[in-house]
């Protein structure tokens, strides 16, 4: 059965000093067929319930892709170390608050969108209070099965 999972996280920081990342910006990014789809189903499905459409950063959408090669390389579906991919967007892109859509198994990106938009918590998440996003979908090369992972900003 295909699972999806989401989790929002409102922008905190902490005093410890594993949550302060200097990591610079990633600029570049390239994106595959399913992503581009995914983004424009998104935004479309966004401006189709009158909220703004999410302008997408490469830098989000390498965030997302480091995800799911971590999900791919330790078998599993989660979201381990969600709190400093949020922290390294809170400080890299100035972001106020970060949230993330992750699924697994789904073949095209109308079934991932379909699938989030069924689920009171992704869907909140996709219609939530958003300025950016960024998205990866990777495909394990040894079973040929999708990982999504969508993260979202507020800037």
């Amino acid at each position: 059965m295909p699972l999806a999972i989401v989790f929002t996280m409102m922008s905190c920081s902490s005093d410890t000093t594993e949550d302060v990342i200097a990591d610079k910006i990633i600029e570049t990014y390239t994106y595959n067929d399913t992503e581009t789809q995914l983004v424009v189903l998104i935004n479309d499905y966004r401006v189709s319930q009158g909220l703004n459409p999410l302008e997408v950063i490469n830098h989000i959408s390498y965030k997302s892709e480091e995800h799911n090669e971590y999900m791919i390389e330790n078998n599993v579906v989660n979201h381990d170390y969600f709190q400093a991919r949020s922290n390294n967007i809170i400080n890299v892109l100035g972001a106020e608050k970060v949230g993330e859509n992750i699924a697994y198994n789904y073949v095209t990106p109308q079934s991932a969108l379909s699938a989030w938009l069924n689920s009171p918590g992704h869907k909140a998440n996709l219609e939530g209070d958003y300025t950016h996003f960024g998205i990866s979908v990777t495909v394990n090369p040894e079973t040929g099965r999708k990982y999504y992972t969508n993260i979202f900003m507020k800037k």
